[in-house]
């Protein structure tokens, strides 16, 4: 049977809608732990062939070769690689190496999240690259709903005045415009810093005691929380809360883990027989 040249692009077409993964990355390298976990939760584990040092999420990222660390980029490995696509991030990957890499002709994938939605939209960014798109822009629907139910559950809590303290020496903290401190606002919790003209200011101890927080928020384990208290006794006696590292300090997927615990947390703080915010647990991955 012989098929008109209209029936034949017609079927093309189809071909090209069900069977993406003839038009996906089959070889990509990330190098950050934030693109790498973005990259599974987009189903791209498959096709991802090196990471980055601490690229530990999930679990099976451990297994590929690392080419990235804080020291650099490891280009002569990545160029024997032949990805297909590079994953980078400008506020940790050396720029001068990544534009040698583009001038190999390798596409990079920029993904640099400073919002929740950031998050989502990079994920719907990697559903072009994913051998299973629609796993991509479903990871992305279901961020943009838990932030909104987080919004609309929180939203008529008494606002908190909180203090997010990342190091004692030197003390700095994070302004308006990063990821942590829109997880606050989730929360309908207040950053006391959140006027700051740069993202991450160095602060003292008499411009945090003169703004009153209400609350502290760190990352890390339980066992920060007495060290973090005991750098604020006597002057300031309010609750900590720790958060895991990773998910608090990455922009990946985990974010959310991060700020569910934080707002229960914090809307526990003062309830009678409330939850003790160093003891709040959470389901889910770690």
């Amino acid at each position: 049977m012989i098929l008109s040249t209209s029936r034949r692009a017609g079927l093309l077409l189809l071909l090209i809608l069900l069977a993406p993964s003839a038009w996906s990355a089959h070889r990509v390298i990330s190098l950050a732990p934030h693109t790498t976990e973005l990259a599974y939760a987009a189903g791209m584990g498959t096709v991802l062939v090196a990471a980055s040092a601490w690229s530990d999420y999930p679990p099976q990222a451990k297994k590929l070769e690392q080419v990235a660390s804080w020291q650099g980029i490891n280009l002569e490995r990545i160029l024997a690689l032949k990805p297909d696509l590079i994953l980078a991030w400008r506020g940790g990957n050396p720029q001068r190496q990544l534009d040698q890499l583009a001038a190999f002709g390798i596409p990079i994938l920029y993904i640099d999240p400073l919002t929740v939605e950031d998050i989502a939209k990079s994920l719907d960014s990697l559903a072009a690259y994913s051998p299973h798109p629609e796993q991509a822009h479903q990871a992305a629907r279901e961020i943009r709903q838990r932030a909104a139910d987080l919004k609309k559950r929180y939203a008529a809590n008494p606002p908190i005045r909180v203090f997010m303290q990342f190091g004692n020496q030197p003390l700095f903290t994070a302004g308006k415009r990063t990821l942590q401190s829109q997880i606050l606002n989730l929360c309908n919790a207040r950053n006391i810093f959140d006027d700051s003209p740069v993202p991450w200011p160095q602060v003292s101890r008499e411009q945090v005691l003169i703004r009153k927080p209400q609350a502290i928020v760190t990352a890390g384990d339980d066992g920060r929380i007495p060290l973090v208290k005991a750098f604020w006794q006597p002057q300031l006696t309010v609750p900590v809360i720790a958060l895991n590292e990773d998910w608090f300090n990455r922009s990946g997927p985990r974010i959310m883990l991060a700020a569910e615990q934080l707002c229960r947390t914090l809307a526990a703080r003062d309830r009678p027989g409330g939850e003790n915010p160093a003891a709040v647990k959470i389901s889910g991955v770690h």
